[in-house]
């Protein structure tokens, strides 16, 4: 039997995903909600049996195996490590922390509990162009993948704000283009090319400060532009321009990779082609490698969420009921369907890049990635340990 879901969180993702887990055989048992009238209602809308505005409520109920963490980011940590430490598998929506520290102990938890499910929601891994991309890469399309000289990225998109006031206007919320695509953007660089980013160069900005269509007065914080670099290991160089000033629900996606041979891009869902044909002319043919077909029945014009986004939403939820599917090895759950999902470590690593492109944006200068490898607990102890010993010498 697939495991019984609870839902944190009351966004948009959650109206979406609710279907999508329901069409693939999850039954959703619980959902919290900042408030008990929020979870109400969205308990009404969505017809989930069970509704609170208390955490502990819904991860100590029996019939809830995996969690679906979709709440504001500063409640992943302290959501996924309580989860996991009961036994529940779970499943993190983007950006998976506000910081590094709390990025670190979701990433300590799930080493300590390797047997349970926990990974982000980096859905653009499962778009099925996405995934031929990178079959074509390790194949060598562009020529020896170890030698990729450039990733280009551009996004356009609408604002990402609500008609009311929320998290989503205050960078330190986690709310804001870099947090909320360009994590999704750099999690994507590194699924495709295997490689990390050594430092960075970005530049964000809010250029929407205010806003009639926002109640109050209250000043708008999350960046609607970011533009950046990353260097990888190996000397591969990946360009990324994000912006959200396109109008009526507008979102286009390029995602383009280049190589000695050639280059592949990435148009919304669909994968084209373009490789040297080794004539004296020089010419280069182009080719459509991957097409998508597929009907989004669960995506309405009334969501403002990208549609190639839902559809790797789609793909990583039936990867997750395959993955639960009893087998004569396993009678818990089999780690092969969600192999190329992105894992808390993944999501430590973007928590960095995102962290340096911040710094670099505010010294105006190149920033190395550095990982944090410290608790705070430690970091503590290491640092009263200093100064007493300094002051034993002194």
């Amino acid at each position: 039997m697939l495991p019984g879901i609870g839902m944190f969180g009351t966004s948009e993702i959650t109206k979406v995903l609710v279907p999508i887990l329901r069409d693939k055989g999850f039954n959703i048992a619980a959902i919290w909600g900042r408030t008990l009238r929020e979870a109400e209602e969205i308990a009404l809308e969505l017809q989930i049996p069970f509704f609170t505005s208390k955490i502990d409520d819904v991860l100590l109920r029996k019939d809830v195996d995996l969690v679906f963490i979709t709440c504001p980011p500063h409640l992943h940590s302290q959501i996924s490590v309580k989860a996991l430490g009961i036994g529940k598998h779970v499943v993190c929506d983007k950006p998976m922390s506000l910081l590094q520290a709390d990025a670190l102990k979701m990433v300590r938890a799930s080493q300590y509990y390797p047997s349970l499910i926990s990974i982000v929601n980096h859905s653009l891994r499962f778009l099925p162009a996405i995934g031929h991309m990178k079959k074509a890469i390790q194949e060598g399309y562009l020529g020896p993948p170890e030698k990729l000289a450039l990733i280009d990225v551009k996004v356009r998109m609408s604002s990402l704000l609500h008609n009311k006031f929320d998290w989503l206007c205050d960078e330190t919320m986690g709310g804001g283009v870099l947090n909320l695509v360009g994590s999704h953007v750099v999690d994507l660089v590194k699924f495709l090319t295997e490689r990390k980013a050594i430092k960075v160069h970005g530049t964000v900005r809010t250029y929407v400060k205010h806003t009639g269509q926002i109640n109050g007065i209250r000043l708008i914080t999350a960046p609607d532009f970011c533009t950046f670099q990353m260097e990888l290991d190996g000397g591969t160089l990946a360009t990324v321009n994000i912006n959200c000033h396109i109008s009526n629900n507008a979102f286009q996606q390029e995602v383009a990779v280049y190589g000695s041979e050639g280059h592949l891009t990435v148009r919304g869902g669909d994968l084209v082609g373009h490789r040297v044909t080794g004539d004296p002319v020089g010419n280069i043919k182009e080719e459509m490698l991957y097409v998508d077909v597929q009907d989004l029945q669960f995506c309405t014009s009334e969501t403002t969420l990208p549609r190639p986004y839902v559809k790797g939403l789609c793909k990583m939820v039936g990867a997750l009921r395959d993955a639960f599917q009893p087998t004569k090895e396993s009678a818990g759950w089999i780690k092969e369907p969600v192999r190329s999902a992105a894992t808390f470590e993944d999501g430590l690593y973007v928590q960095t890049v995102l962290d340096a492109i911040r710094k670099s944006s505010e010294e105006r200068c190149w920033c190395k990635v550095n990982v944090c490898t410290e608790s705070p607990t430690n970091q503590k102890f290491l640092t009263a340990a200093r100064l007493t010993s300094a002051t034993a010498i002194h």
